[in-house]
């Protein structure tokens, strides 16, 4: 194991046993060192990475300290990576949509309130008189945000937040040249609302899988890909 990664791992355990606890402030440079048996250019590089995840707060002046450890903190360095894929790399993240978003609106069934189903129905009616295609994706991005917050895994739900961010761009290919699509999109959205409302989870399940899937196969097809 690399010394950088041996210190990783050193200060990930401090913080998982409950030794260093969200908003706490790492011990001086060269006592940390010394209780990890870590040289001082091992431990700096191990903070610098810890950083840049979020992990941990280099303070000017002041220290380091353990961030609050949020979801949508640590998710941020997520959100970068995804943010930096081209277009051809979005099939990858729409598979990874299709595996984990029909399990967040599984969980949803299980805990959806009356208020975000009229919600989700007042969506669909602004997308069904939406006037553009970017006010029509905005509509779709904030339909599957209110539902995937509603699985009540906030890990879950931010994770699919980022990983939507990158997909918008198709999404909006596919209403511009696919006729059917937004017919289509507003159709798919309402049969899961309507399960959700009857606490339907597989039924919710098996249309946001086809949902995300009718995407794929958009771009499968607009690319010759097999």
């Amino acid at each position: 194991m690399a010394v950088t990664d041996e210190a990783i791992d050193k200060l990930k355990a401090m913080i998982v046993t409950g030794e260093l606890r969200p908003g706490d402030r790492l011990p001086p440079e060269k006592e940390l060192g010394e209780r990890l048996g870590l040289s001082r250019n091992s431990l700096r590089e191990a903070v610098k990475a810890l950083e840049l995840i979020r992990v941990l707060d280099v303070r000017q002046g002041d220290g380091t300290y353990v961030t609050s450890l949020e979801p949508g903190l640590l998710l941020e360095a997520l959100s970068f990576v995804v943010d930096l894929h081209q277009d051809d790399s979005v099939l990858d993240l729409l598979h990874v949509r299709r595996i984990l978003e029909p399990a967040a609106v599984e969980l949803a069934a299980q805990r959806i309130d009356a208020e975000t189903i009229a919600c989700l129905r007042e969506l669909n009616t602004a997308a069904e008189k939406a006037e553009d295609v970017d006010e029509l994706v905005e509509l779709d991005a904030e339909f599957h945000r209110l539902i995937n917050t509603s699985s009540g895994n906030e890990y879950l739900a931010r994770l699919l937040e980022g990983l939507s961010s990158d997909t918008s761009r198709a999404r909006v290919w596919r209403a511009i040249t696919e006729a059917s699509a937004v017919d289509r999109t507003i159709a798919e959205h309402r049969a899961i609302v309507d399960a959700l409302a009857e606490g339907a989870a597989d039924v919710a399940r098996s249309w946001t899988t086809v949902h995300i899937a009718g995407v794929e196969l958009w771009i499968r097809r607009a690319a010759d890909l097999p």
